[in-house]
């Protein structure tokens, strides 16, 4: 049986998108930038997931999502989030998670992280403007673990971890949920 996967992504500085490309091709599934979706849409999949980025410790566009979810009764199949963190650090994740999804989403809906990256040259002005002040106070931090000095180092410049191995878990969940 042939599924039919619409991957809805926001992205703003390019990591969420390519990621959406990548499961798009891992899938069969169609990518689609969240902006372009509209009633009537989802009646073409069987399977909608949503991917967006990490800003600011909200997932961005995550309620203009369910909203448009639930005007359409699309139950999600999954969620991916980007962002500049790398896997390892579980616990923020975690805390993540926890704080941007209601308690029966955390329980039933797939959800995945996939570290990318940061792009200052596609960031507003603004993102730009903090992520220089966030640098400067950690380099500057009084009694800086090593680790807090090479993350300091890291996110002083633009960088890209975004990996296609990040998207296997995804993309074996979604095996493992054919109809």
């Amino acid at each position: 049986m042939s599924r039919r996967i619409l991957i809805l992504y926001k992205s703003k500085t390019g990591f969420t998108k390519r990621y959406a490309e990548m499961i798009a091709a891992e899938t069969g599934g169609t990518a689609m930038e969240f902006k372009e979706a509209g009633t009537g849409i989802f009646s073409s999949y069987d399977q909608v997931l949503f991917g967006s980025r990490m800003h600011a410790g909200r997932i961005d566009g995550l309620e203009n999502a369910r909203k448009l979810f639930q005007e359409n009764e699309v139950k999600l199949a999954a969620l991916f989030v980007t962002g500049a963190m790398p896997n390892t650090e579980a616990r923020t994740i975690a805390e993540m998670w926890k704080n941007n999804l209601k308690a029966e989403e955390l329980s039933v809906l797939p959800h995945f992280y996939m570290q990318s990256g940061l792009c200052y040259e596609k960031m507003g002005i603004f993102d730009r403007m903090m992520m220089k002040v966030f640098v400067f106070m950690m380099k500057h931090k009084k009694e800086s673990s090593p680790d807090e000095k090479h993350f300091a180092e890291i996110i002083a410049s633009s960088y890209d971890i975004s990996s296609k191995d990040y998207i296997q878990p995804l993309v074996e969940c979604m095996n493992r949920h054919v109809d």
